[in-house]
């Protein structure tokens, strides 16, 4: 199976039920604990957007808001409920350069291999402006696997570590799954600073 392909066309088959589904999740824990390390002026990307809800929060605080998904459907419903401009790219193909003080990835490199898994990371951090911070998540686990025609990768504090050589870690904690049908997931939450 073709697991990139696969995964885009699940989202591509479920990007209306998707969206509906994620856009009221209330977010606001992990916002706190990331917002207090932009600036005013802050260019964000929302990295893997989704259906938008993040990046309309972040436009909501005045942040330079920037946003792209591998899903053109989801990039176009994202676009009209964000009011941000969503481009559609992977992090595979993923070629900015110096470009933003923050990158949020929330939900959305656990779609990338492990073995690409480093590359990506490499290019989140030539996309970062000195001291940028990048926040990411990954459900709780070590596997790669597929569920329902999704590929996820799976990460620990112990394996996610491997791919941080370019970044200093500022925080990393579980928490709980913020949909009431899912709350027995567990996340990896992850927030770096590019090292200089």
């Amino acid at each position: 199976m073709d697991v990139t392909h696969s995964t885009q066309q699940y989202y591509a088959d479920h990007a209306e039920s998707f969206a509906e589904s994620t856009q009221a999740v209330d977010m606001s824990a992990l916002y706190e604990r990331f917002v207090p390390y932009l600036s005013a002026e802050c260019s964000l990307l929302d990295a893997g957007c989704g259906s938008g809800r993040d990046a309309k929060f972040f436009q909501s605080l005045s942040f330079r808001v920037a946003a792209f998904d591998a899903s053109p459907e989801l990039a176009a419903l994202a676009s009209e409920y964000s009011g941000v401009q969503v481009a559609v790219d992977t992090f595979q193909g993923f070629t900015a350069q110096a470009q933003y003080d923050a990158i949020w990835c929330c939900a959305s490199l656990l779609h990338v291999p492990k073995a690409e898994l480093g590359d990506v990371m490499q290019r989140l951090a030539r996309a970062l402006a000195a001291q940028g911070v990048i926040y990411m998540s990954f459900k709780y686990g070590d596997q790669e696997r597929v569920k329902d025609g999704r590929f996820f990768c799976d990460q620990t504090e112990q394996t996610i570590t491997a791919y941080l050589a370019d970044f200093e870690v500022c925080e990393m904690w579980v928490t709980g799954d913020q949909r009431v049908d899912r709350s027995a997931e567990k996340w990896l939450n992850v927030i770096v600073r590019k090292q200089v």
